[in-house]
């Protein structure tokens, strides 16, 4: 502990210094003006904003996450970044490190625009696509893969040389190739789960068989381009690829050429002469969606701190207690000043109702014609009078509306006599 001397001199006999030049130092266990020392304080500091503090750190690093880059990944059936089972992303990156170039294409007119002679086009589906989108592809020069075509697809796209009829197998059926293709015998086996292929004049290859000898799961056409058509997507898949010799045809078919455009038709592709417009989904970077969730983490965390801080809801007395009489005073002034004299008769109107139907032993959800036959007999009244002065039309000056007044009293302290 610093000691602080007064003027004149200090214990060993030299000159003090005057008391504002006394430099003071604190330390770590130094007590302040306040009682407390710096570690307590900064303790006190962080006990009371640690919350905060962690949520902060906790958005922080989760926003950092989330703008890091990743790979795309879509649950769209053979797509080439679809990851799961049913997907192509395997057969993809295969190819890619084969030095392959995959181009991911969902509409007709960016198909027909990249198949170009020296390419390898794959159709995944034909189901979604019309006459005039097969014909696009017809027209393209380069090589085929067709994978599960429709029988008018791939009679299209073979110029009539080959077809097809449904052929459905059990899923994981292996077949053997059975055939003088050098793709086929090389793969050896493959697993489908449908057949049909058949060749309507001969000139062409059917490969893996079914019950039927001259249909088969792959079928080769030559010619000014080669057309490849497989009736299951089963080999090219994620799931299936390792199984028996997918991986050999799936690889052989595709990787002939330097170039595969994987087209994956879209139910939004309307032809190929219109470009479906982006939604809002494809304007939006890929991590909008993780985004938008932290915001309303942040508002809902921020929210409940809020409600927090508010603490309960406490009752307190009023400052100065407001008798009725003035509070209807009080109105009435402010209807008169507004002019509401259709706000002011019906008031009266309301109370005077009220009052006669509970004194004539009527509920309070009685409606107005039970109301007006009920006080019409206890008073003797006509009915067309009584239904003036409850439910007639509002006043249109302050006479008008005194003169209501008095009435409906006087209606009143009759109903009150019977």
């Amino acid at each position: 502990m610093t000691q602080i001397s007064g003027p004149g001199r200090t214990p060993g006999g030299t000159p003090a210094q005057p008391l504002g030049q006394i430099p003071v130092v604190l330390t770590a266990g130094t007590v302040v003006g306040d009682g407390s020392t710096a570690t307590s304080t900064a303790r006190a500091r962080w006990r009371h904003g640690r919350t905060t503090a962690i949520v902060v750190a906790l958005l922080v690093v989760v926003a950092a996450l989330s703008v890091l880059p990743r790979p795309r990944t879509s649950g769209i059936p053979l797509a080439p970044d679809n990851p799961s089972p049913a997907g192509g992303r395997a057969v993809a990156r295969i190819l890619t490190d084969r030095g392959v170039t995959v181009e991911y294409v969902r509409t007709t007119a960016a198909a027909a625009a990249r198949a170009t002679s020296g390419a390898t086009l794959l159709v995944t589906s034909t189901d979604l696509l019309d006459s005039a989108q097969v014909a696009a592809l017809g027209r393209t020069t380069a090589d085929l893969v067709l994978v599960d075509p429709s029988a008018p697809a791939l009679d299209a796209l073979s110029d009539g040389r080959a077809d097809r009829y449904g052929t459905p197998r059990a899923p994981g059926t292996i077949v053997s190739a059975d055939c003088s293709d050098a793709d086929a015998q090389a793969a050896g086996r493959i697993t489908v789960d449908a057949s049909g292929l058949l060749l309507v004049d001969g000139a062409g290859v059917v490969c893996f068989p079914g019950d039927d000898r001259s249909t088969g799961a792959y079928l080769v056409l030559t010619g000014h381009r080669r057309l490849t058509a497989l009736a299951s997507a089963e080999p090219l898949t994620n799931g299936a690829l390792a199984q028996a010799g997918n991986a050999a045809i799936a690889l052989r078919a595709l990787g002939r050429n330097d170039t595969l455009v994987w087209y994956v038709p879209s139910p939004q592709d309307s032809g190929t002469d219109q470009v479906s417009a982006p939604g809002l989904g494809d304007l939006l970077p890929p991590q909008a969606g993780l985004v938008g969730v932290q915001l309303l983490l942040v508002a809902l965390v921020a929210a409940v701190w809020r409600g927090r801080r508010l603490g309960r809801l406490v009752t307190e007395p009023l400052p100065v207690v407001v008798r009725s009489s003035e509070a209807v005073r009080g109105r009435g002034r402010l209807y008169r000043r507004s002019r509401s004299l259709g706000h002011a008769a019906a008031a009266l109107r309301a109370g005077t109702a009220r009052r006669c139907a509970t004194r004539v032993g009527l509920a309070r959800s009685a409606d107005a014609v039970t109301v007006i036959d009920a006080v019409a007999r206890a008073t003797g009244r006509p009915s067309e009078e009584i239904a003036a002065l409850l439910y007639g039309p509002p006043p249109t000056d302050d006479g008008g509306l005194a003169h209501l007044a008095r009435r409906l009293d006087d209606l009143e302290s009759e109903v009150h006599r019977t």
